[in-house]
């Protein structure tokens, strides 16, 4: 019998201890993998879903607010802007490209942004089926949206007003589906494109209602509002002045994707940070757990170690039986926790519909998961260290007078 068989007939002997033990272990582990893959998705989204967006241009308030109505649409828009203002903006010398967002209404929790066909062209979106709208009140859909939806080209739906699309629909100016974008793996999935004009009619009407006069409703073009500007900067030296430009001088403020992001991302930070912690007590708890188990096991176990002394095996021979034992345990405990962390991180990307929209996968494997094996070893050589000394130092003389 070599020193592995040996190892996993002594685990086998104490099946229950071991199983608790392992569980134990393979939650830790399993709650740090689940926050890795959360922690690495959720900044790579971020960042796909922000490139080639250098600045945004919106109306006055939250900076953080801005960006997440406007590059991430999970936020209430700080306002409107002046379409004449921002224009004039869009066409400085420091700006290669601007692009117009017009929001104000929903379809069933997805979004209808007023937009130009610049806007998925950011993202790289490719039609599926039909073509990119043209005219008002048509629209491209995101991928996620005509799964969820049900939409196809030739569908037609009605918008709600609100960015949630909870308030009073618009019947009277259904939208027309005219083409299905592929999926991204961006916020174009989720988004219903069509031309900025849809938002400005549906709205013009509204008013119109309330109006006392119908004079009153019609808007001049130099009169009219959008949500957001998305800037995309000629040189890098306009990041240096051209916030500061718009902030002091014009009714509008600047906000940087990037530098808001790091902000929210400290701000998560704390709590995942923190569970982080969580996962690491469960594995220190776990470590006790062996340690506890190898300790009396040793115990129990002096007149075998002292047989084996007795039949030739040297010190050395029982120290890395000890050892060998917890690094078994740890390794086991690990890889459960490993194949634990990416299931439920696979099925909450499945169950949660945020989650889902993310694209939160469980197959994906990242480098910093091999430190885990790592600090898996250390534990098992921590908890059986105080063991193998033990079973290091066993006298057979004293041991055999003792039985």
């Amino acid at each position: 019998m070599n020193l592995l068989t040996l190892s996993i007939a002594y685990i086998r002997d104490r099946a229950l201890s071991t199983v608790l033990n392992l569980l134990m272990l393979a939650l830790g582990v399993a709650t740090i993998i689940v926050l890795m893959l959360f922690s690495d998705q959720f900044t790579n989204r971020l960042k796909q879903d922000s490139r080639g967006i250098h600045l945004v241009i919106g109306a006055k308030g939250s900076p953080l607010q801005l960006i997440l109505s406007s590059v991430y649409h999970v936020d209430i828009p700080t306002g409107n802007i002046s379409l004449k203002e921002a224009t004039r903006i869009g066409k400085h010398r420091l700006i290669k490209s601007a692009i117009l967002l017009a929001l104000g209404d929903a379809h069933r929790g997805f979004r209808i942004v007023g937009t130009e066909h610049g806007y998925p062209a950011l993202y790289g979106a490719r039609i599926a089926k039909g073509r990119l709208w043209e005219k008002p009140f048509e629209v491209t859909i995101g991928a996620r949206v005509a799964e969820v939806r049900g939409l196809d080209v030739g569908s037609e739906f009605a918008g709600a007003h609100g960015v949630a699309g909870t308030g009073a629909e618009h019947e009277r100016n259904p939208y027309r589906v005219v083409g299905v974008f592929k999926p991204t793996g961006t916020v174009i999935d989720r988004l219903i494109m069509t031309p900025v004009e849809s938002v400005w009619i549906i709205h013009e009407i509204k008013k119109k209602h309330k109006a006392a006069s119908p004079m009153e409703t019609k808007q001049a073009p130099e009169d009219r509002e959008i949500t957001a500007l998305l800037v995309h900067y000629r040189s890098p030296i306009a990041a240096i002045s051209l916030p500061r430009f718009i902030n002091r001088n014009t009714g509008m403020q600047a906000a940087s994707p990037g530098f808001e992001i790091k902000r929210l991302m400290a701000l998560v930070g704390v709590g995942i940070d923190t569970l982080h912690g969580f996962g690491l007590l469960l594995i220190g708890t776990a470590a006790l757990g062996i340690f506890i188990a190898l300790y009396n096991a040793m115990q129990e176990r002096r007149y075998d170690l002292v047989i084996m002394r007795s039949l030739g095996a040297t010190r050395g021979t029982l120290l890395r039986q000890v050892f060998l034992e917890g690094l078994i345990m740890a390794g086991v405990g690990t890889a459960l926790g490993v194949v634990l962390g990416h299931a439920v991180t696979g099925l909450l990307g499945q169950l949660l519909p945020e989650a889902k929209a993310m694209g939160l996968s469980g197959v994906v494997w990242l480098s910093e998961e091999w430190y885990l094996f790592l600090l898996a070893g250390a534990v098992g050589i921590a908890a059986t260290a105080l063991p193998a000394a033990q079973a290091y130092r066993a006298d057979i003389a004293v041991t055999l007078a003792s039985r």
